[in-house]
């Protein structure tokens, strides 16, 4: 029988539906992501310098870097403004997209992602990310960040490179404030450290957890195989987190897309970072997300906002561990 599922971090509900996912369409191959070629070289491998914008940021040496940020050929968001609203009529509101869009090439490595990451190259990923979101912070017109990585095309990546992006906004996404007010309204501490807590009794939705972290899959799942990894240490915003534990949560992302990719090899995901808006100082607790880029949202959701998860959290929990296991056992 089909469950509803509130969501506490945006007050919506997602329904549970087991059922659907015997229909033979679901959870298809992904088709291959645009890749480069003699005729369109890949402008974020080493050597195609010529290509890229000079970094704003890069680890290690010029010639042999890990890891670097560069400026977006195609910025969404570019700008030293500020939020600007202007009224263009008794419904049309506008206002300039100022702010930054940045690409985090996290690995010279055109074929390897962060899957296969060292514990020290997990450490450098999570570092040089709060390296970006402290400049953030430091700049007047930005007032959030969103950290993201897109895999495949089905999860919006054009470059088959692997790498993230990093984009300063003028204003607070409403996600953000939904999640804001979320915490705001829980009685008896954090939201997010109270999920751990219960979570971890039961086990029957833990992935793994670690000292710095744990990955679940949510009771509120919106999607297959959604994973919600958790930092262990309370903090609202990312950079207040320590080196140390920062880089556990780096190993808890690529341990959790070793699980996702033993299950479905090669998948598309997308992974979001949510942290607390800058010069925020309300109840937060910063988190990511990793969604399986598995099936289609259609009409249903995008009308009425109300997801519809095929695979009960307990169910991919328990699967994610098995082939997690068996993975690691080869």
């Amino acid at each position: 029988m089909s469950q509803l599922r509130l969501n506490p971090l945006t007050g919506r509900w997602v329904t549970i539906v087991a059922e659907r996912a015997m229909r033979p369409t679901d959870f298809a191959t992904r088709t291959p992501t645009v890749e480069s070629g003699p005729s369109r070289p890949c402008p974020f491998c080493p050597g195609s310098d010529e290509i890229a914008l000079p970094p704003i940021d890069s680890t290690g040496d010029e010639d042999d870097w890990r890891m670097r940020v560069l400026p977006n050929l195609y910025p969404a968001f570019d700008g030293q403004e500020s939020l600007a609203v202007r009224n263009l009529g008794p419904v049309h509101v506008m206002a300039q997209a100022s702010g930054t869009h940045e690409v985090f090439v996290f690995t010279p490595s055109h074929s390897r992602g962060i899957e296969s990451f060292s514990d020290a190259t997990c450490a450098d990923l999570m570092l040089t990310l709060k390296k970006r979101l402290l400049d953030h912070a430091s700049t007047e017109n930005i007032r959030y960040s969103q950290a993201i990585v897109n895999h495949g095309r089905e999860a919006g990546a054009s470059l088959a490179h692997p790498h993230g992006q990093l984009l300063g906004l003028p204003f607070v996404p409403g996600e953000i404030l939904d999640e804001e007010r979320a915490f705001v309204r829980f009685e008896g501490g954090c939201i997010l450290c109270a999920t751990v807590e219960a979570e971890l009794v039961t086990g029957e939705r833990v992935i793994f957890a670690t000292d710095d972290a744990i990955a679940i899959c949510p009771w509120w799942s919106g999607a297959p195989y959604e994973i919600l990894i958790i930092p262990r240490h309370h903090h609202a915003h990312l950079p207040d987190s320590g080196d140390e534990p920062l880089a556990g949560v780096g190993r808890a992302i690529r341990d959790s897309l070793k699980h996702l990719n033993a299950l479905f090899p090669d998948v598309a995901f997308n992974l979001v970072f949510h942290t607390a808006p800058h010069q925020h100082d309300g109840p937060f607790h910063w988190h990511i997300h990793l969604f399986a880029k598995l099936t289609t949202v259609a009409g249903f959701e995008r009308g009425t906002g109300v997801m519809i998860n095929i695979v009960p959290p307990e169910q991919a929990a328990a699967e994610l561990r098995r082939m997690g296991a068996n993975a690691e056992s080869r």
